[in-house]
């Protein structure tokens, strides 16, 4: 967890200690039923219109920063595999955001395509805790290799780890429509649902603690400018 597409994708949860939702952030809960499909129109890209791509960004580090909820400087680490993988929760359990590459992964900031963030929220420093009251026109801020990529969230997704066409949605290349071309850079910020799902009575997690559902922020490309 080029141009830049943040998914923020999946954050791999191994939260498996039930935990309560802090004061300021309600307990919505999650159903099924309210799963997206491939077909779901609210999956559809919505404004702001994305500016072109600006060059990929190489290797370097990369950090992100989402002002509406505090998140300031967080490292981002890229590695070869799929979102909430073994690989990727160490890395989300030293307490920073991991960004899965490859045929299995997302691709990096600024460059077309999903670029995938998953991070923790009830652990390890609970850097991603406040994803869930991200809204629509919040902005996310990737810093690479001197060049700050502006991505603004344009919709939420939520989908279910034991449902695996809902897994491909999250980590396609278009966010929701698997086996669609990607025009444009995309971001996927992605952590777990654990406060939901334990609310309401769901304490199924996979092998790495993963619980079901995970609540996924999409963004789109807006800007790029220099640091």
């Amino acid at each position: 967890m080029g141009a830049i597409v943040v998914l923020a994708v999946l954050a791999g949860c191994t939260d498996t200690a039930a935990t309560s939702p802090s004061p300021t952030s309600p307990v919505p809960t999650i159903s099924p039923s309210a799963t997206p499909t491939p077909t779901d129109p609210t999956l559809k890209p919505s404004t702001p219109t994305p500016t072109p791509a600006p060059r990929p960004t190489g290797v370097g580090p990369v950090s992100m920063s989402i002002p509406a909820i505090g998140v300031r400087g967080l490292r981002v680490v890229a590695y070869t595999g799929t979102a909430d993988d073994r690989p990727g929760t160490k890395i989300q359990d030293r307490g920073v955001a991991a960004s899965p590459r490859g045929k299995a992964g997302g691709v990096g900031p600024g460059e077309i395509g999903n670029f995938i963030i998953t991070g923790h929220r009830v652990s390890h420093g609970r850097p991603l805790e406040h994803v869930p009251d991200l809204q629509n026109g919040d902005h996310i801020l990737i810093t690479a290799n001197g060049t700050v990529y502006d991505y603004v969230v344009t919709r939420t997704m939520t989908i279910s780890f034991r449902k695996p066409a809902e897994k491909a949605q999250q980590n396609a290349a278009v966010p929701g429509y698997p086996g669609a071309k990607p025009t444009q850079p995309m971001i996927t910020i992605s952590t777990c649902a654990t406060i939901e799902d334990h609310a309401a009575g769901n304490f199924w997690h996979d092998a790495l603690g993963n619980p079901e559902h995970r609540i996924n922020k999409i963004g789109v490309l807006t800007a790029s400018h220099s640091v």
